[in-house]
């Protein structure tokens, strides 16, 4: 019933009808940033985040939020139509969506991945509604060993499961703890690495470098692969003559998939750095294992296409659990988030929901308003966002380096920090070309600070003894759930990289 009046509290919240317009300005944004090839929506939520300068802080969270599981469906459109994901979460959609392109079924895929993905991302919004509250409860006893062990535990997962090798991961969660020391140090009052610049006493903030790494990175790294040379001509047009809509037999072949990708995605996102990628690939394993007919995969397999469809959505909301009850984002997106929190004074953790209800409640209850609205945009404005695939990158490109620039200067006025955002970029597209983890740097310089707050903390309790941490409960717990999400974070990556 407590339950109940707090989802009523939300739904309260997001029903505004400046809350609702936030809400409908995110999804269409987040499906234009699914859309377009080499972007993601860790590069639309840092791009943008400047914009929501001077907002109320819930409705500018329910716009990134929504930008955030948004362009899970969007990225979807390119893997049907042109055999390219729009963003790394959709890659699994393309195994079987482009191949139903092929056979002039390019309708029924559509709307059955937007079926899917409306299935996947509300019923991870009911389990979060369900278990959010019972995480936040049990986290409330938590003092900062427990608090230096989880932003170490959301480090080393994502470390695991983002980076293309852990090495790569450890130096760029290092770059950014390193990045996150520069400034006062609040218990001596010295400086740190502020090179006699007045600006950086202050220490670097984040958002110069979110918007270089996944913007300004994101754009550059595109270029160097090709994607801005690849016309429209791949594109699968259906014919309208042929049947639009799917048939009862989708819906009956599919209604496990849908299930199962679910809550297998669900399960997955709440693992801090697991992320939807991992989630939809599991999914598609998952699905051909399962079926009577797995030499019909990749050929043009609904259920191929559906089962990853709802885990990458029901990923994208899991993820969500972590961020707003322990303070670790689940994904590189939600690590942005958080930054987003941060900049708005709202510190996500245990007391998140107790002192904030209307700001969690809020942000909530608009993830079934968001999936509701993403539903009827998939289905009846899918004509004018393939018409997004056709904007040329001499377009693109300019009026992105444009946003990020006025964006990065606007938050502060600093031209320091605008070239802190060029030289990020730079950072970015070299990191994505050897395989380094744009997203650990990004968390380790948002977390940095905490984690060092907590252990300096931790220490002056235990007078300078580690073993606090073996002797507290609680802390425990969390060196062995860390200790177990390792070792399953490794094996589900080697079951990725398996030939499918």
């Amino acid at each position: 019933m407590e339950v109940l009046n707090h989802l009523l509290l939300g739904l309260s919240v997001a029903l505004t009808p400046i809350n609702l317009a936030y809400l409908f300005v995110g999804v269409m944004i987040g499906m234009i940033v699914g859309i377009i090839p080499g972007f993601g929506p860790s590069a639309g939520i840092a791009i943008l985040l400047p914009i929501t300068f001077g907002m109320d802080p819930t409705s500018a969270v329910i716009m990134l939020a929504a930008i955030y599981y948004g362009s899970m469906y969007g990225g979807t459109i390119t893997s049907i139509l042109l055999n390219t994901p729009g963003e790394s979460s959709t890659v699994a959609s393309t195994f079987d969506g482009y191949p139903l392109a092929q056979q002039g079924r390019a309708g029924p895929a559509l709307v059955m991945q937007a079926v899917a993905s409306f299935v996947g991302g509300t019923l991870g919004v009911i389990l979060i509604t369900v278990l959010a509250p019972l995480f936040s409860q049990v986290t409330r006893s938590f003092g900062p060993p427990e608090f230096f062990l989880l932003v170490m535990m959301g480090l080393s997962t994502l470390i695991v499961m983002v980076g293309g090798n852990w090495r790569y991961g450890v130096i760029s969660a290092l770059i950014g703890f390193a990045l996150g020391t520069v400034g006062v140090d609040l218990e001596t009052g010295q400086t740190r690495f502020t090179f006699r610049s007045a600006e950086m006493i202050g220490g670097i903030d984040f958002i110069p470098i979110a918007i270089g790494l996944f913007g300004l990175g994101e754009l550059y790294y595109a270029m160097y692969t090709g994607l801005h040379l690849k016309g429209s001509g791949g594109i699968v047009r259906y014919d309208k003559e042929r049947r639009f809509w799917p048939t009862a037999r989708d819906f009956i072949d599919t209604r496990f998939s849908l299930v199962r990708g679910s809550f297998l995605g669900f399960v997955i996102g709440v693992i801090p750095g697991a992320g939807a990628t991992i989630a939809s690939l599991m999914s598609y394993s998952l699905e051909k294992s399962a079926s009577r007919t797995p030499e019909k995969f990749g050929k043009g397999m609904m259920a191929g296409l559906v089962g990853p469809e709802a885990a990458n959505n029901a990923a994208s909301s899991g993820a969500m659990i972590p961020l707003l009850t322990l303070g670790i984002p689940g994904s590189a997106s939600t690590a942005v988030l958080l930054a987003a929190f941060v900049l708005w004074g709202l510190t996500p953790g245990p007391l998140l929901m107790a002192q904030k209800p209307e700001f969690a409640w809020g942000l909530i209850a608009s993830m079934y308003l968001g999936n509701v609205a993403l539903l009827a945009l998939n289905i009846f404005a899918i004509p004018l966002f393939v018409l997004m695939i056709k904007l040329p990158y001499r377009i693109l490109a300019p009026a992105v380096i444009l946003v990020c620039t006025l964006g990065t200067y606007s938050v502060n006025g600093s031209i320091i920090e605008t070239w802190l955002m060029f030289a990020a970029g730079l950072v970015g597209f070299f990191m994505r070309l050897y395989g380094f983890s744009p997203a650990a740097l990004v968390l380790a310089l948002v977390l940095g600070p905490l984690a060092e707050q907590s252990l300096r903390q931790t220490l002056t309790i235990s007078d300078s003894s580690f073993g606090i941490f073996l002797e507290r409960p609680m802390s425990a717990w969390i060196l062995g759930i860390t200790a177990a999400v390792l070792i399953a974070g490794i094996f589900m990556r080697r079951r990725a990289r398996r030939p499918i």
